[in-house]
């Protein structure tokens, strides 16, 4: 089971540094395990050179298998669970990081739905967190931020967010607009991989067409961190234009929140939970009660 955790993690990654960071381990050993795998299926799964990884049509035919034999293993416990419970669980839905207070009071009118049958807690943790453990069957829901291609995931959309540029205050004094243009001297801030969103890693790549190509790369901070290195007036970034989102908190002196002029990036929202759960499991009333309760997205 192990060898072929390892193996989807590579095969979805095709990077093997990234890999062994989702499965927290070291990268030689996961490629040593990669290795001992091919020897034992007598099989090579996948092509390396210096440059990239991809799948042999080996590996190709034994990602869906692998997978399927890990959504079994992965529903195990939540399967005990349905047989074992008692007339009042307690289960949690996944809260990312900085989630817009309408969304929060959703959870809660969620929470109160099914309050006689469940009692439905917040666990907090990045979004590529809460989809492993949505997937492995550790949270029936989560909220997270998209993009997301798990198959095993179904996905129903509740928020879409305007984002806007985080700018040095005293470079833009007396503007109520930007565009994406005047950034170019500025350095785009990356965040930690443990706080950044995936979706800012397709900014990355969208403002980088449209010629702006400095960077600044962070290291063991959050997004305290990132407003820091704004507010001294080289470097920009993106939050949410709302004023009533919780990211707002993390501004400092010298900040301030600008809509593009020539841009119209959005954050998307989505609650996820595995869709076989859903199917004559144990999530099919929650599911239904969820799909009630936001309803249409939101949209900021």
């Amino acid at each position: 089971m192990f060898h072929l955790r390892y193996f989807v993690a590579v095969a979805e990654e095709l990077n093997f540094s990234a890999a062994a960071r989702r499965l927290h381990m070291a990268t030689s050993p996961l490629s040593q395990r990669i290795r001992d795998l091919e020897r034992e299926l007598d099989q090579r799964l996948f092509e390396r050179d210096t440059h990239r990884v991809s799948l042999t049509p080996v590996g190709e035919a034994l990602l869906p298998i692998a997978r399927n034999v890990l959504d079994e293993i992965n529903s195990i416990p939540w399967r005990l669970r349905e047989v074992a419970r008692t007339e009042r669980s307690t289960m949690f839905v996944g809260i990312p990081p900085g989630v817009h207070p309408a969304l929060r009071s959703l959870v809660d009118t969620l929470a109160e739905r099914v309050s006689e049958t469940c009692e439905l807690l917040r666990w907090p943790g990045s979004s590529k967190a809460l989809v492993v453990g949505v997937h492995e069957g550790r949270l029936p829901f989560a909220l997270v931020h998209l993009p997301i291609s798990d198959p095993a995931l179904e996905q129903l959309p509740v928020l879409s967010e305007r984002l806007g540029a985080v700018v040095p205050a005293d470079r833009f004094a007396g503007r109520d607009s930007v565009a994406l243009t005047e950034l170019a001297d500025l350095r785009f801030v990356v965040p930690p991989k443990e706080v950044g969103l995936a979706y800012f890693d397709q900014l990355d790549r969208e403002m980088a067409e449209r010629g702006i190509k400095k960077r600044i790369t962070l290291t063991d901070t959050g997004y305290d961190g990132v407003a820091e290195i704004v507010s001294s007036g080289i470097a920009f970034y993106f939050t949410m234009l709302d004023p009533k989102s919780p990211m707002h908190g993390y501004a400092k002196a010298n900040t301030k929140v600008l809509p593009f002029t020539d841009f119209k990036p959005r954050l998307e929202t989505v609650l996820i939970w595995r869709r076989d759960r859903a199917r004559d499991g144990d999530l099919d009333e929650l599911v239904e009660a969820a799909r009630e309760v936001f309803g249409a997205p939101l949209h900021l």
